[in-house]
């Protein structure tokens, strides 16, 4: 006789997939785009522009698309922002720049909507004894996303060409979402429908995009804690951009080799972000922790720029994955600090204007990386001064005067 799976299986599962698929639909653009860049013609540099157009769209999600998420559900709008995100990819074979922006800011609208939809089906279904191993696996799923997409788009490149692989890539989003579908109806708590589906705004309404923003003013801490996310976002978003261009322009690897050393890099992100939570509670210190993460996020960002095209393939792999544990693994000490300094009442508040700086340097990073390396600056020195800004973390971390005040977090 075997036993049915408990209630919260099935919602739990379903999140976490659609969540691994939009962090897979965002991951593939600066993998996929130096081959169209080749076909095209466009610089390397436009790679920049596209990310950080996608970043744009997740950054205008978050910040307009709560009325959306309250009327249809979170899982339903992002099943909705994937369907959309997946039709795009078709504009991407249009050989125009500006098409293409408009389809990654369309694509990046999911990646908006994937933390608040996440975590509001995980607080509802996840069992209190296991809550934050749930979200310390949904957090997870945003590196495996990266690892699926530096694994299989080079493939499918190199065996069918980039456009064929733009239709595996849409068929992969697509699927899971079709396969979700039905379970939003039973998932989402959505009011009863009253009135206009989409109410238009007023002044009132439009004032609340901006609380966010002002509730880091709570105190002094909560604002810096929030910067010091910024300033990883630098390094983090300029790794993830260029990291695959630059591999293939300046150190001459294969699109498979570099993407190989990309998943590697996203690999090290998912053993990351579980050690240094790990790391952070044994410390009992998240400044400490984050300090850590600080220096060794740097110290590769630097190194990655001194890269030669002497460097044996294995030294490249290891630089990577030791930045995936540095570079892409600081969110979640950085997350539970700001939730730790914020007052009860506005930790969601304070919660989305943290992520609403990180996503605007997650836009104008890779803007002002590829603005500096068209003008002559070279891939080298771009990644150098990305890495001097991880060290700003250690000047602008928060320092709790009294003794302990740390082990809260």
């Amino acid at each position: 006789m075997t036993s049915a799976a408990p209630a919260w299986l099935m919602p739990i599962v379903a999140i976490c997939t659609l969540q691994t698929i939009s962090s897979f639909l965002t991951r593939f653009i600066p993998i996929i785009a130096p081959a169209m860049s080749a076909d095209f013609g466009w610089s390397g540099s436009s790679i920049g522009y596209l990310t950080a157009s996608n970043s744009l769209g997740g950054l205008a999600m978050l910040i307009a698309g709560s009325a959306l998420l309250k009327q249809i559900g979170g899982m339903r709008t992002l099943q909705f922002t994937l369907s959309l995100g997946a039709c795009c990819l078709a504009f991407l074979l249009y050989p125009s720049i500006a098409v293409a922006l408009a389809a990654c800011f369309t694509m990046g609208l999911s990646n908006g909507v994937s933390n608040p939809a996440g975590s509001e089906v995980l607080q509802r279904f996840s069992p209190p004894g296991k809550r934050n191993l749930m979200f310390s696996i949904k957090q997870a799923g945003v590196p495996l996303g990266g690892v699926m997409a530096g694994l299989l788009v080079p493939m499918v490149v190199d065996w069918a060409g980039w456009r064929m692989a733009l239709l595996v890539c849409a068929l992969l989003v697509l699927l899971p979402t079709v396969l979700t579908w039905r379970l939003s109806a039973g998932l989402d708590e959505v009011p009863e429908r009253t009135g206009r589906f989409l109410p238009m705004p007023t002044w009132r309404s439009l004032r609340t995009l901006v609380v966010p923003l002002t509730s880091l003013a709570y105190n002094r801490g909560l604002m810096k804690i929030s910067i010091v996310g910024g300033l990883f976002a630098v390094s983090q978003s300029c790794w993830f951009t260029f990291t695959v261009i630059y591999l293939i322009d300046g150190l001459g690897y294969s699109l498979s080799r570099a993407g190989m050393v990309f998943a590697v890099m996203q690999a090290g992100g998912v053993i990351g972000r579980i050690a240094l939570g790990w790391l952070s509670d044994r410390m009992k210190s998240a400044t400490a922790t984050l300090s850590i993460a600080a220096i060794f996020s740097a110290a590769t960002t630097v190194l990655l720029g001194l890269t030669t095209p002497q460097w044996p393939l294995w030294s490249t792999a290891l630089l990577a994955f030791v930045a995936g544990c540095s570079v892409a693994s600081w969110n979640g000490v950085q997350i539970a600090e700001v939730a730790r300094r914020s007052a009860p009442q506005a930790i969601s508040e304070t919660a989305a204007g943290s992520s609403i700086l990180v996503n605007l340097t997650n836009m104008v990073a890779p803007t002002m990386f590829a603005l500096f390396v068209s003008a002559g600056g070279g891939y080298g020195y771009a990644f150098i001064c990305a890495g001097a800004c991880s060290l700003l973390v250690l000047v602008c971390l928060p320092r709790d005067r009294r003794k302990g005040a740390g082990a809260a977090a």
